[in-house]
């Protein structure tokens, strides 16, 4: 008997598992009628799987926990046993932006182009306004740390949006924003169209992070038999979707009109790791977007506390030993270990990041204590 599963999607390159995991067979050769809804925005994704609209979800890594610690939202608890996608973001700025950058800027290193982005936003008036996805994002956090790594106030020296994925280049185009972090493949796009330069990655900033989870309501997760045959689809997809000998297919995947809606060839770049970079620079880099090896798919207690120290740093939630828990236990891998045998889900310490800060995940407030900038949570109002 086969059995449906009703999985949210924003159109993405990391939504390629489970396009893949539909499209190639893996989750009907499990018994599973895998239906992919497409939403407009992360904030729609968000309501429709806290209000069980659809089943799982393709999430930003922090919207689970989010979630579950009741943030900017009702609370309903998650949990994210299996990860889509490491990488694949990239910070965008309007032609113009990058004009102004390149007198200060050679641009070999993220630290010396947010240097370069700082000098022109402390001349600038009234602030540059640059785009992320969602308040619960890592392009959220990302964008802040970059700034904040090169002195800018993320609050205070520019000014923040959200934007859901699909509207960032016309946001670019109608001179909304100076510029933009998101997933791929609106960066290719706005490079293709003229609109702007890629200046930094995520693999740059923060090499093998968790961007994308599977996420479920925990009292869903729990209640059947369903999440076994569903991981072990998606670690099968998985590993299809990360062989270069299939990226092309993937690609045509990706361009219908049920998923992305784009050329294939602007989809492409990111699977390749071969992105259209700053004055036209190409730039390879096979850690850009990857969604199998390196033990990708196993969810880390750490991820979760990486997302709750950005939360606490940037306001977002007060700090305490209770959320702190709450958030490590969104990522255990238990579920994953028990689903896919024969797996590795060790501790697997992560590449240090561009400022060479690593993160303790054992201690997370003496983490926090390095930082210079940062936002109090009495400081924060409406998000």
């Amino acid at each position: 008997m086969t059995e449906r599963i009703v999985a949210a999607f924003v159109p993405l390159v990391d939504c390629a598992v489970l396009v893949a995991a539909r499209e190639q067979g893996f989750a009907a050769e499990a018994g599973l009628d895998l239906v992919l809804v497409k939403e407009p925005s992360w904030a729609s994704l968000r309501d429709h799987l806290s209000l069980g609209h659809v089943d799982c979800a393709h999430a930003l890594a922090p919207l689970p926990v989010a979630l579950t610690l009741g943030v900017g939202h009702v609370q309903v608890d998650c949990v994210a046993p299996f990860v889509l996608g490491r990488g694949g973001n990239a910070v965008t700025v309007s032609n113009r932006l990058f004009d102004e950058m390149q007198g200060a800027a050679t641009f070999t290193h993220p630290l010396e182009t947010a240097r370069a982005l700082a000098a022109v936003a402390r001349r600038r008036v009234p602030p540059l306004t640059l785009g992320m996805v969602f308040p619960f994002s890592n392009h959220n956090f990302d964008l802040r740390y970059w700034l904040a790594a090169a002195g800018l106030h993320p609050d205070r020296d520019v000014r923040l949006v959200a934007i859901p994925p699909p509207l960032m280049v016309d946001s670019l185009r109608a001179d909304l924003v100076d510029g933009f972090c998101v997933g791929e493949p609106w960066n290719s796009l706005a490079v293709a169209q003229g609109l702007g330069s890629i200046v930094a990655t995520q693999s740059q900033l923060f090499p093998r992070a968790v961007e994308k989870v599977l996420a479920f309501r925990t009292a869903f997760a729990q209640q059947s038999q369903t999440m076994v045959k569903l991981l072990r689809a998606l670690d099968a997809a998985a590993a299809w979707v990360d062989d270069a000998a299939n990226h092309a297919a993937l690609a045509s995947l990706l361009a219908r009109p049920a998923y992305l809606d784009l050329p294939p060839e602007i989809i492409a770049p990111a699977l390749a790791g071969t992105m259209r970079f700053a004055a036209g620079a190409e730039v390879h880099d096979h850690g850009f977007l990857y969604f199998h090896r390196h033990a990708a798919n196993a969810p880390r207690e750490a991820d979760g506390l990486w997302v709750y120290a950005q939360m606490v740093r940037w306001g977002q939630l007060a700090p305490s030993e209770r959320a702190e828990r709450a958030a490590a236990r969104v990522f255990d891998p238990a579920m994953y270990r028990e689903s896919v045998p024969g797996t590795r889900v060790g501790a697997q310490s992560a590449p240090l990041p561009f400022d060479r800060i690593e993160f303790a995940a054992k201690d997370v407030p003496a983490y926090l204590r390095q930082f210079d900038v940062h936002t109090p949570f009495a400081d924060v109002h409406a998000l």
